[in-house]
């Protein structure tokens, strides 16, 4: 066999080879509960549980599909015939599942995927009692490419991207090519080399006038998540080929306009999820298991689309409809042209869910944390000396406990506090722990070369008073009353709440938690935001709230002569509008794209904030929309008015994923931020983490 040949063949292998992994994570969700389909359990050999976060994924994708189809059945409830065309079907069991929902009246299903993958699903079906009842009792003999012939299925063993056989096939079966049609392709196209996949499409448009095409891939293939999505596809042998041509949303909309389609709606995961599903059904989907990955779920969503196209004025009636978009507004995005320098630090550290303080010049304690060694009670301080920064691990007095998504909070005369955190979403973390660094004693492990040494000491706190529900994902801010330092913690989450909108006053001189009069709207419920202290007070901004939608608000606490009083700014323009192109559906033939704009406000969660002066400076974190990723956001709190700007990483040789990571300024004399820690489990495609610290150099943001 040639070499060619042979490397085709090994590349088509290995994407047939993805049917077998999706089925497995298809019948995971499904025994979980994500949604009903008794019949796909029957394709696999073994039934393995997935992670919930792998869970969730195959459940939006299954349900933005069936979204699509059971639209379709409904436009198509009237007409004597109509048909599904599945390409690259796999073991799809679409036809078993809407066969035993009676929802294919006057319906054909046509699956056409590799004759090796058909070979197979026949003789599932074939072999099993179950799906062999879903067909006619006397099915008549398989001949040439058409593995099963049923009344209303037909099971077709064709190269999808041989056009003419492809045709030849489905007139053979019996397609009728002026019937209202669906041409359904999952995860399907973008194997096939661009020049294929944009002929299939063609190919559709001119041979199907009445027909809606449904499609479900991946997209923006160059932020951190994107590039380790590739690499993982390029590793199975089943390179992503349309993503360079086709990056984003809008570039999938032009495309199937080009094609010879008359109308498109393209919505990535995160606006079909939060727009198109139901509350109620979010709300029993985000029941079903414990989960804390938000950051790696709203990422996953933002880098896959649903699309519909029509053909036929139909059809037009089957297209995805839009979520509910805040009106205009005369509000530009203020995106500064200046890109903020991003340079690694040369030491191995890596790390998710830490919490960081600098515990005196040069020292920045990091504790606690998951990594590739898992989930420890790792101590580790940051020493910056004449030769740079280097990193040693501590071991404290006192075992600081497995803990993720914690607070660490430098207190006014010296020394931190140790709140809150996780050891897995079913177990918070208890307790306080103070921390002071000794200089007194000998030359220990935190000796720098500067001459400073010191010790860690570590004591639990026993506190009096009504101690807030245990929590993480929250702030702990120093704030001053009466003379008084006070921990104030806002926020987070817990095992039973989805976010949490109370606040706690710890007096740390009595130790004990003490009520203060609050004056003022505060902040609704969130988790994952930041709070600064901020003239005696403090000032929050961003977050998750309880739907799972992130928070751009800036609210300041401030003291008053009783107590605090929360005050919201209105910043403009908030940080970051973004105009968004959306399709107008119309009932004329017609290949203009008409659109409607608005403006979407994209906020952020999981980042990390500063006060420097009268300016709070917001870093990286997660937005639902992936256009880049989230950089540096100054929010001048006097004038109330925020720019933002880019990060340039590329410096940085690995993706730099800004999310679950903590921050410090440094003691420099240039303004300067140190990044520690972040990454995170990249759905399927593997568990990412940044290798080393890294700092921003903050000067054109202070200008």
């Amino acid at each position: 066999m040639p070499t060619s040949n042979r490397k085709k063949q090994g590349k088509d292998t290995a994407v047939q080879g993805t049917n077998d992994s999706s089925v497995v994570s298809k019948v995971s969700a499904a025994a979980r509960g994500y949604f009903q389909d008794v019949f796909l359990q029957h394709f696999v050999c073994k039934v393995a549980r997935r992670a919930p976060l792998i869970n969730r994924g195959y459940y939006v994708r299954w349900r933005a599909v069936d979204h699509c189809v059971r639209r379709f059945l409904h436009v198509t409830e009237n007409c004597p015939r109509r048909q599904i065309l599945s390409l690259g079907a796999g073991f799809d069991s679409a036809y078993f599942r809407l066969h035993a929902d009676e929802a294919l009246d006057g319906a054909v299903v046509f699956e056409v995927d590799f004759p090796d993958v058909t070979r197979r699903k026949a003789a599932l079906i074939n072999s099993n009692v179950t799906l062999r009842g879903m067909l006619e009792p006397h099915l008549p003999s398989a001949t040439g490419p058409v593995y099963v012939s049923s009344g209303q299925y037909r099971l077709l063993g064709v190269d999808v991207r041989e056009e003419s056989q492809v045709e030849e096939a489905l007139g053979a079966a019996g397609l009728d090519w002026a019937a209202p049609t669906l041409i359904l392709s999952e995860v399907v196209l973008t194997y096939m080399e661009t020049q294929r996949s944009d002929a299939v499409i063609s190919w559709a448009a001119k041979l199907l006038p009445q027909s809606l095409f449904v499609m479900y891939e991946q997209i923006h293939p160059q932020d951190p998540f994107g590039r380790i999505m590739q690499d993982h596809f390029l590793k199975l042998n089943s390179t992503l080929h349309a993503l360079r041509q086709y990056p984003d949303t809008a570039a999938q909309r032009r495309r199937f306009l080009d094609k010879g389609w008359e109308q498109c709606v393209c919505l990535d995961v995160n606006d079909f999820y939060l727009g198109l599903v139901p509350e109620e059904e979010r709300c029993r989907v985000e029941s079903l298991e414990p989960f804390d990955e938000y950051e790696e779920w709203h990422q996953k969503c933002s880098h896959y689309f649903i699309l519909t196209a029509s053909q036929g004025s139909l059809m037009a009636q089957a297209l995805l409809t839009h979520a509910p978009v805040p009106p205009a507004a005369s509000i530009c995005p203020s995106w500064s042209p200046t890109a903020l320098s991003v340079r690694t630090i040369p030491v191995p550290m890596e790390g998710l869910g830490m919490a960081s303080t600098v515990v005196s010049p040069g020292q920045v304690l990091l504790t606690g944390g998951s990594s590739r060694g898992g989930r420890g009670p790792v101590t580790r301080i940051l020493l910056r000396g004449q030769e740079g920064w280097r990193s040693v691990s501590v071991e404290p007095p006192v075992d600081l406990g497995v803990r993720l998504y914690h607070t660490a909070t430098s207190l006014p005369g010296g020394g931190l506090v140790v709140y809150g955190g996780r050891s897995s979403p079913l177990n918070p973390t208890r307790g306080l722990l103070r921390v002071t660094l000794d200089t007194r004693g000998p030359p220990g492990p935190l000796h720098s070369e500067d001459g400073d040494t010191g010790t860690l000491c570590v004591e639990q706190m026993v506190c009096t008073g009504d101690a807030p529900a245990p929590r993480w994902r929250h702030t702990a801010a120093s704030v001053s009353h009466k003379g008084k330092s006070f921990l104030f913690v806002f926020g987070g989450k817990n095992e039973s709440e989805a976010a949490l909108g109370d606040g706690y006053f710890l007096c740390l001189d009595q130790q004990h938690w003490t009520e203060i009069p609050l004056e003022g709207a505060a902040p609704e419920a969130r988790h994952s935001h930041s709070a600064c202290s901020y003239q005696g007070g403090v000032v929050v901004f961003g977050g998750l709230d309880r739907r799972g939608v992130p928070l751009g608000d800036t609210a300041v606490l401030r003291p008053t002569d009783g107590g605090f009083s929360w005050e919201r700014l209105e910043l403009q323009p908030p940080p970051v509008p973004r105009c968004v192109a959306f399709k107008k559906p119309t009932t004329k033939k017609t290949k203009k794209d008409h659109v409607l704009k608005f403006v979407l406000f994209v906020f952020r969660y999981s980042h990390s904030a500063h006060v420097i002066g009268e300016k709070l400076v917001v870093v990286g974190g997660v937005w639902l929309h992936s256009d880049g990723v989230p950089g540096v956001v100054v929010i001048h709190l006097t004038t109330r008015s925020s720019v933002e700007l880019s990060l340039d990483t590329t410096s940085v040789p690995w993706p730099l994923m800004l999310h679950s990571f903590c921050s410090e300024l440094t003691d420099s004399e240039e303004p300067e931020l140190l990044l520690m820690g972040g990454g995170g489990n990249c759905f399927s495609f593997g568990t990412h983490f940044n290798l080393q610290p890294v700092t921003v150099d903050l000067r054109p943001a202070l200008r």
